[in-house]
């Protein structure tokens, strides 16, 4: 697949596109060379990595994250649901600097809970980037594919 990203032009990123890339032995992702600048400028190159219920992992820029970290952190621990979602979300959120190759750690229990090998998937998704492992997003790829339902609401009116 083609590698197709496009930051923002200033202070964060509007990330779109797929593109497989590899870890290294250590567990290291290098991110594309012209996405760095849109990771690093808000924050002096600190994202946030986390698990989501999709098993794949979420890599947000520092700047995006803190006020989706708030807003998990304002709701409930009485409410299971939303306790749960705070857990997965808040409970495996770890901050990592990218360093000077522009190489992020991927930590090994971040790595497990993904399913994450050697190939993985870097997808744009706006303000952050999925995750994924190869297996997981071929899996996720044919899923979508083979998608039979009405498109929810909010994206009923869009026209392709």
């Amino acid at each position: 697949m083609a590698d197709a990203f496009f930051p923002a032009e200033e202070g964060g990123g509007v990330f779109q596109g797929a593109v497989a890339l590899n870890l290294d032995a250590k567990g290291r992702l290098a991110i594309p060379t012209r996405h760095r600048e849109a990771l690093q400028a808000p924050a002096n190159a600190t994202v946030v990595i986390t698990a989501h219920p999709d098993r794949c992992l979420l890599v947000y820029p520092l700047a995006a994250w803190d006020p989706i970290r708030d807003k998990l952190l304002a709701a409930s621990s009485f409410d299971r649901a939303a306790a749960r979602i705070k857990r997965l979300l808040v409970g495996n959120a770890r901050e990592e600097r990218l360093d000077a190759a522009g190489r992020v750690l991927i930590a090994s229990e971040l790595r497990a809970l993904a399913g994450l090998d050697k190939q993985v998937w870097l997808v744009g998704q706006g303000s952050h980037f999925e995750l994924w492992s190869d297996a997981g997003w071929q899996a996720e790829q044919e899923q979508m594919f083979g998608l039979a339902e009405p498109l929810p609401a909010a994206l009923q009116d869009l026209a392709l």
